[in-house]
């Protein structure tokens, strides 16, 4: 059913605020707002016109990926990390009421699940449409019920759409800090002594009581996985990584899909001030369908069947992360997509995201580990 992007007309006030918050947005990509900008000395500015208002107002269909367990999931949702707890609140609501979003990813460790759970409730959308997606921090590996019941408290809901394992990492529950513990010498504390295999069995546990209607992990490479996979009952039915064009990490994903795994894909966009707004491919790319590098990277993904969860608490960011990424990703060609393909190998390579853990992750392109 096609899920209705509604203009926000609740106030004057708001429609400045958001009509401003939206030429800022635009602006940093390379675009002006409610005028058609052409191309000077280089690349980097697109002949796009755009009114930031009409732009929401749109009814879109958004394609859902069926799990390996046949529970389908949306295939863009609203990333919930580093969103401050006196922002993420409205940026749910909006996200859900005007916007359309129906799927949510979010984790005990952002420290912002209670507001997430207000901003639903405020939404006045029904719970039952709404996909949540939750995380198990390290130092609840030898407690996962317990992580768990605090995250259904703290959202307000019974039950978890999506429960992943945040990192491969089991950190030292009884260490200096709730959620970084670390060791005198400034190291992570984590865990050794603890198998990854009795985290996945109390999983599974969560799903034979109804708590939990399906379960993964994140930030698992195939040496992980291979660690819980040949004991483990239920296969993980989605694992998160990073991933985007400057990291698409082919290889893994190839192994994925045969192991019948979906793909989430966190900071789809890269990070703050990320290069892949202004890659000289990205932007052709975009000119030449006259649309935005941002719908360029997030189409490209949801091109390849992953999905993304791109994060934002700027209403005029959410609409644009929402209705274009999907058209966009109907417009890209298979040259298109090779070219995208081939950034990271032609020397482009780069994570965003890469916590100094004291463990070979078994992914390729990691920095060393820390002395």
């Amino acid at each position: 059913m096609a899920l209705l992007a509604r203009q926000v007309v609740a106030s004057e006030k708001w429609r400045r605020e958001l009509t401003k918050e939206a030429g800022r947005a635009l602006r940093r990509t390379g675009h002006g707002v409610g005028s058609l900008h052409k191309q000077p000395q280089g690349p980097k500015w697109l002949p796009y016109l755009i009114d930031p208002l009409e732009s929401i107002a749109m009814s879109i269909e958004v394609p859902k990926i069926k799990l390996n367990n046949g529970v389908e999931i949306p295939a863009v949702g609203l990333g919930t990390w580093q969103s401050k707890a006196g922002e993420v609140e409205k940026a749910v609501e909006y996200a859900l009421k005007e916007v359309g979003y129906r799927h949510l990813d979010c984790a005990w460790a952002y420290g912002n699940e209670k507001e997430v759970g207000d901003g639903i409730r405020a939404s006045g959308v029904p719970r039952s449409e709404v996909f949540i997606t939750s995380k198990l921090w390290g130092t609840w590996h030898n407690r996962v019920e317990e992580c768990l019941d605090q995250t259904l408290t703290n959202l307000g809901t019974d039950y978890i759409d999506l429960y992943l394992i945040h990192w491969p990492v089991p950190l030292n529950p009884k260490g200096n800090h709730p959620v970084f513990p670390t060791l005198p010498s400034g190291k992570r504390d984590v865990y050794h002594e603890w198998d990854l295999k009795d985290t996945w069995k109390q999983m599974e546990e969560l799903v034979k009581k109804g708590k939990v209607k399906s379960i993964g992990v994140s930030n698992f490479s195939e040496a992980k996985l291979e660690l819980i996979l040949p004991t483990a009952t239920i296969i993980p039915a989605v694992n998160q990584l990073e991933i985007h064009v400057y990291n698409p990490q082919h290889k893994l994903l190839k192994y994925l899909k045969d192991k019948g795994i979906a793909v989430e894909a966190y900071s789809p966009l890269g990070s703050t001030n990320s290069p892949l707004f202004t890659d000289d491919v990205v932007v052709s790319i975009a000119s030449k369908h006259s649309i935005q590098p941002s719908d360029v990277l997030l189409g490209y993904l949801l091109a390849k069947d992953i999905i993304i969860l791109p994060k934002s608490v700027t209403p005029a960011r959410i609409a644009a992360n929402f209705g274009p990424a999907v058209t966009a990703a109907k417009k890209l060609d298979t040259a298109d997509i090779e070219q995208l393909d081939g950034l990271a190998a032609a020397g482009k390579q780069k994570r965003f995201i890469t916590p100094p853990w004291p463990v070979d992750l078994g992914f390729d392109n990691w920095p060393p580990l820390p002395a």
